[in-house]
């Protein structure tokens, strides 16, 4: 027996304006009045380095002349186009995240029409009523599609990620519409959906490389074996898909291998990367999967494993079959790489939260008025600390949050930003007005179980976005420290040797237009060292090169970071 009993009461679909809101809430606060923070400024850098280069800079990632051989171009391009694009209405920066949009809305529409199209299949219909009143499979699918929607909000790791203009997220999308396209075909194996995954597929090899694409070939063959969907067919189009995919990768290989930009072929390097990320599953990739996922997939890995659980007793689910595969498929490639990368994590939450969807209705309601209330309580009262934090931080009282608050932060003086006040001020507004809604009227509504969680975190995000986003861009950009560099340099610079890494390198070139050597230059008269200021051992300090008498001509570093240090010095004539 089907373990879901619910009302057409139950699956009124959320407002389409409620959750266009909920998207907007979340994706632009941490990307309007943003600086180029040390998380995501490598990225940006390729970007830029793209749009203001030539052909060579888009067929090998650089930055400033810095090659970076992680990552395929994809991602990049699409941020360099957008530069191009925008650029010059509303700055390269700003420019550059208009694909980090585009990337949120793509990957929440995936997981939408996923959810959607499993939830109105007929095995995944609740239970008929004895006198009616059952939901109609149409109105069951929207509703589960909100909630899958909901859930993927509410991740923790989709909130640390998506806001940053990185190869990761990109991956995360494209595994959305993977998912989405790999359903499609499950219902129609049709050449067009052939194709169309196909074409997921060369877009994931052209964002992180093979393994990835490769996985994801595999689980949908065998979902398709475990399902019984005829093989000869199955094998035709997969065959297909293969094709295109190679068709789609080509667009990049074959110019970059014939043209060797800069003397370099971008690919042996890219292929010795994607090598790296493939071995036997390790103690530090188990540890880091588990102690990281535990709070990266939250709220939808509990929701996720109790669906697996309440769905037991059924047979060859779509619904659950297909996401758990890819699911177990993912889990394994990221167990068997040596070092993982948080970012990677990605990829699992498209699946996790639609699969959660699918628990939500077979929990009690007892459960999920528990779930209700510990998110008012925790998140209100997060929400009231950070708005205890912001007061403390500009009025001294209490005289122990004010301290806390900014003894990371000499220097800085904190401000009233009147938009910013005005949008936090409005987020909470709405939330004491969606906790009001909620335990008013005890809406029957599935979706009620995640509105709250996703909400509050959407409040939490606002409020740090607005509020202390000041602060953030203090501690976080490099841009006083780039204009003190510009201005240290001798009017007759030449090229910048340097050490300094993929962030700094971006963050220095694009603030203080430091003209740093390219690929393949020789030696520069002057030379930018990046070390640490806690190193004790003279032998690890970076030093100017032997054989040549170097001049000091600047020292510094960010006012926020006691560690890193920055030495400008020019070569003696």
């Amino acid at each position: 027996m089907k373990p879901v009993r619910l009302s057409a009461a139950a699956t009124l679909a959320l407002p389409r304006w409620a959750l266009f809101a909920l998207g907007l809430l979340y994706i632009l606060p941490g990307l309007i009045g943003r600086a180029d923070w040390k998380d995501d400024a490598g990225s940006f850098g390729i970007m830029w380095t793209m749009a203001h280069g030539g052909l060579a800079d888009w067929l090998l990632p650089n930055i400033a002349g810095m090659r970076v051989p992680d990552d395929g171009p994809l991602a990049f391009w699409l941020g360099a186009l957008c530069i191009k694009l925008f650029g010059g209405l509303m700055g390269d920066m700003m420019a550059a995240r208009m694909s980090t949009i585009g990337i949120f809305l793509a990957g929440t529409a995936s997981v939408w029409w996923t959810a959607f199209h499993l939830g109105r299949r007929q095995d995944a219909q609740p239970l008929r009523l004895a006198f009616g009143g059952q939901p109609e499979p149409d109105d069951y699918g929207r509703t589960l599609a909100d909630t899958a929607a909901l859930i993927y909000l509410g991740c923790l790791g989709l909130l640390m990620f998506s806001h940053e203009t990185l190869a990761v997220t990109l991956q995360g999308g494209l595994v959305a519409y993977f998912l989405y396209r790999a359903v499609r075909y499950v219902e129609a194996q049709t050449v067009r959906n052939a194709v169309l995954i196909g074409l997921s597929l060369g877009a994931l090899v052209l964002t992180r490389g093979l393994l990835t694409p490769i996985t994801l070939l595999l689980a949908l063959f065998a979902c398709t074996r475990f399902l019984s969907v005829p093989l000869t067919p199955t094998l035709r189009h997969l065959a297909l898909a293969v094709l295109t995919a190679l068709a789609i990768a080509m667009l990049w290989v074959l110019p970059a291998v014939s043209m060797q930009p800069y003397g370099v072929n971008p690919v042996s390097g890219w292929l010795a990367w994607t090598a790296n990320q493939i071995g036997l599953p390790g103690w530090i990739s188990i540890k880091t999967f588990f102690r990281v996922g535990i709070w990266f997939f939250w709220p939808a890995w509990p929701f996720a494993g109790w669906a697996i659980y309440a769905w037991r007793r059924q047979d060859h689910l779509l619904h659950i079959v297909l996401p758990l595969f890819f699911v177990g498929a993912l889990t394994l490639l990221i167990l068997c790489d040596p070092l993982p990368e948080n970012g990677d994590l990605l990829k699992l939450l498209p699946p996790l939260a639609i699969m959660a969807a699918f628990g939500l209705p077979t929990m009690k309601r007892g459960a999920i008025n528990a779930i209700d209330w510990f998110s008012v309580m925790v998140l209100t009262m997060l929400g009231a600390i950070v708005w205890l934090f912001w007061i403390a931080k500009l009025t001294g009282w209490p005289a122990q949050l004010a301290k806390n608050a900014l003894k990371l932060l000499p220097g800085f003086r904190p401000e009233v930003e009147v938009l910013a006040f005005v949008v936090a001020l409005g987020a909470t507004i709405g939330w004491i007005a969606l906790v009001h809604w909620r335990i008013s009227r005890q809406p029957a509504v599935l979706w009620r179980a995640v509105v709250l969680s996703s909400g509050g975190l959407i409040l939490l995000w606002v409020l740090l976005m607005t509020l202390f986003l000041p602060d953030f861009n203090y501690s976080k950009s490099y841009a006083v420290v780039a204009r003190q560099i510009a201005a240290s340099l001798p009017l007759d610079a030449g090229c910048i040797n340097s050490n300094v890494g993929a962030p700094q390198r971006a963050s220095l070139a694009f603030y203080g237009k430091l003209p740093f050597d390219h690929i393949g230059a020789g030696k520069c008269d002057l030379i930018l060292l990046q070390d640490s200021v806690k190193v004790h051992d003279e032998r690890e300090l970076a030093k100017p090169p032997p054989g040549a008498e170097w001049r000091l001509l600047w020292e510094g570093r960010r006012a926020a970071d006691r560690d890193e240090r920055f030495r400008l010095y020019q070569r003696a004539p």
